[in-house]
């Protein structure tokens, strides 16, 4: 089979409903609260966006991981932030990855060596049906850099929704 079809195939398999399993309700609210509270420690904006599969379209114009992870980033704002340090989490189940986008001020002081880092903590956890704990431990990792890069000084907005985003 082209692997462009088995490809597409395997996002049309990967339904609303598997990535209803796999982050129930309760697992998302746990992720909004921890994105909530860490962002207590930071200046950066976290959004986590859950794809159970990629658009049709896209698939078939043979769009990457990262190429749609910045395509969200762009659609959800994520790079308009007072610092430009928003941080996209994007998982798509279909493909068993993660993708961090990051916007500037972000990108200089954080190396993607440690994006990667935790990339592959959350699909080694994803491969054990974990996602529920891999997110969450992922989330910690991910406020605990920020913290020490980003440091919370003082009260400040809250610039994007903490809850994450399934589509």
């Amino acid at each position: 089979m082209d692997a462009r079809i088995a490809r597409i195939w395997r996002h049309w398999r990967s339904t609303a409903a598997k990535g209803r399993r796999a982050f129930p309700p309760h697992t998302l609210d746990s992720i909004g609260k921890a994105i909530t509270a860490g962002e207590q420690t930071h200046r950066s904006e976290l959004r986590l966006i859950v794809e159970h599969g990629m658009p049709f379209d896209a698939l078939w114009a043979g769009m990457g991981m990262r190429e749609r992870a910045i395509a969200l980033f762009a659609e959800y704002g994520i790079w308009d932030t007072e610092d430009n340090c928003g941080v996209l989490i994007y998982i798509n189940l279909a493909e068993r990855k993660v993708e961090i986008v990051t916007d500037r001020n972000v990108g200089r002081k954080i190396d993607n060596i440690v994006w990667n880092r935790v990339c592959a903590s959350m699909t080694q956890g994803f491969a054990r049906g974990e996602f529920h704990a891999a997110t969450l431990a992922a989330l910690e990792q991910v406020n605990k850099v920020l913290s020490q890069h980003f440091p919370a000084n003082g009260a400040r907005a809250n610039e994007l929704p903490d809850s994450p985003v399934v589509i």
